[in-house]
């Protein structure tokens, strides 16, 4: 494996983290938002037990990802910062302002209502704005020669290949994180609230699926140089939809041997985060070597060896320390009896 394949394949894991772990956190807060006046449920106190401790782990990894990229890919780095300079600053606003109002929703009880509207609409655009840097990168709204870029947002804005990827970014967001807060509802014993994502991930589930198939399609007469690259590995698109049916299975199958209820969500959320994980491989292996297409590649951006070799082991260790963190956060508020039985407890209060 060369130095440049490498160090993508190390960007490409920190997205697809980063990806994963904030649609579910930006569509916990959507879901907190969207009940926000049915108590009795208790899905958005569900939601709030999630969103309070992982809002704060999950934003790790995007440092971790601008950092990287403008560690191993400069020329990229510079070229994306110019191009994206108006959708990035609206992303960093939101998140911003999104960060903040989670922040006083605790404390700021008089104020708990707005505030949850607020990240919780944030919570659905912020992925949208993200996702908008897949289409950007195929080149059709990038004028001008490396080093003068600029982002042409009417045409980017006109374009069906960019609301499919929209599209397919907010559905997606709103159906993991109903499947995780499903998962989470079984572990607290919140089956009312079970039942509720269990039914929003079946609605959800099938629309992303939809969107997919539409990214697809536009991708055919926008992008040709990369719909005949996801061709050429069609077999792993074929296997991804494969694991959405056993996710979309495991949300019919029975788990609770006492209690008429359907569901296994944890099999579910494993099977649709492996199909997103290959999905997602699919894509960025059919992407290569353009970074953004035609005029940055892989190797016209990529920095020196001594470099990349220095920030390499800095990754290597610094993912040391964090990853048994994550875990240890993971026993904490996924599994530990203790927390969900007392956070059930305040709930109640």
């Amino acid at each position: 494996m060369t130095d440049t394949i490498l160090a993508i394949t190390t960007l490409w894991l920190f997205v697809f983290f980063y990806s994963i772990l904030g649609t579910m956190d930006f569509g916990a807060g959507f879901w907190s938002f969207l009940y926000f006046n049915k108590e009795k449920t208790k899905v958005t106190n569900v939601a709030n037990r999630y969103l309070s401790p992982t809002w704060e782990v999950t934003n790790t990894f995007i440092v971790l990802l601008v950092i990287s990229l403008y560690a191993l890919f400069p020329g990229a780095a510079y070229t994306l910062g110019t191009v994206l300079l108006i959708p990035g600053s609206l992303i960093l606003l939101l998140l911003a302002i999104r960060s903040a109002f989670l922040v006083f929703s605790h404390i700021a009880t008089k104020y708990s209502k707005v505030l949850t509207y607020i990240s919780g609409i944030t919570g659905i655009i912020i992925p949208a704005l993200l996702i908008s840097v897949l289409p950007i990168s195929h080149g059709n709204f990038v004028e001008g020669e490396k080093g003068q870029e600029v982002l042409n947002l009417s045409a980017l804005f006109t374009s069906p290949h960019e609301y499919a990827f929209v599209g397919f970014g907010v559905f997606s967001t709103l159906f993991l994180s109903a499947l995780l807060l499903s998962d989470y509802s079984k572990e607290s014993n919140e089956v009312e609230a079970f039942k509720i994502y269990r039914k929003n991930a079946m609605i959800t589930g099938p629309i992303s699926l939809v969107f997919a198939f539409l990214v697809m399609w536009t991708m055919k007469s926008e992008a040709p140089w990369l719909y005949e690259n996801m061709m050429e590995h069609s077999w792993m698109l074929l296997l991804s939809v494969l694991f959405f049916v056993i996710g979309g299975i495991g949300l019919y199958l029975p788990y609770f041997s006492k209690r008429d209820v359907k569901g296994m969500p944890r099999l579910a959320v494993i099977a649709i985060v492996i199909q997103y994980f290959i999905a997602s491989f699919a894509y960025g292996r059919a992407h290569l070597p353009y970074i953004v297409y035609p005029i940055v590649t892989l190797e016209n951006s990529f920095t020196d060896p001594a470099t990349f070799r220095a920030v390499f082991i800095v990754i290597i260790i610094c993912s040391a320390i964090l990853l048994p963190g994550f875990y240890l956060f993971w026993r904490l508020f996924m599994k530990d009896k203790r927390y969900l039985s007392q956070q059930k407890q305040e709930s109640k209060k």
